[in-house]
């Protein structure tokens, strides 16, 4: 299986523009730019890849421990995943210097401790995390009985 997006960019790094498109269409010529990345911090002058890059973790982080819970015989009632990717400027350029997934969850019939132990699998696990391992990534957990 292989997944691929496309980016086109117009200009220099700091004054030009861009896009990204993506065969699913979530991604349709969606703007990005200097100013949505390092700038712009609402989002509304268009994405950036270290959002992505969050949005892409979320998601491989909270199904991978979907299925660790139905591994446990449980289904979520309700898993809710925020993934903070933080960039700085480093001695050559920039550098993604960490990422914070913060998770909130219930599910029925199980315990916190067995829950975070399941998260931190699915922390370890996930393939999003495998490609990000030369990352500092950090995981808080909120679990509702």
């Amino acid at each position: 299986m292989k997944r691929k997006a496309t980016a086109v960019w117009q200009g220099t790094g700091t004054e030009g523009t861009g896009t990204l498109t993506s065969p699913s269409g979530v991604l349709k010529e969606t703007p990005y730019n200097f100013k949505a990345r390092f700038k712009n911090e609402d989002g509304k002058d268009g994405t950036n890849p270290e959002e992505l890059i969050a949005a892409s973790h979320a998601g491989c982080f909270t199904m991978a421990l979907s299925f660790a819970i139905a591994n446990e015989g449980h289904a979520a009632d309700k898993l809710d995943t925020t993934a903070t990717v933080s960039i700085e400027k480093v001695e050559d350029g920039f550098a993604i210097t960490g990422i914070v997934l913060d998770l909130k969850g219930k599910v029925s019939g199980m315990s916190k401790e067995k829950f975070t132990e399941l998260a931190n699998g699915a922390k370890a696990g996930c393939p999003i995390s495998k490609a990000l391992s030369s990352v500092p990534i950090s995981l808080n957990v909120s679990f509702e009985e």
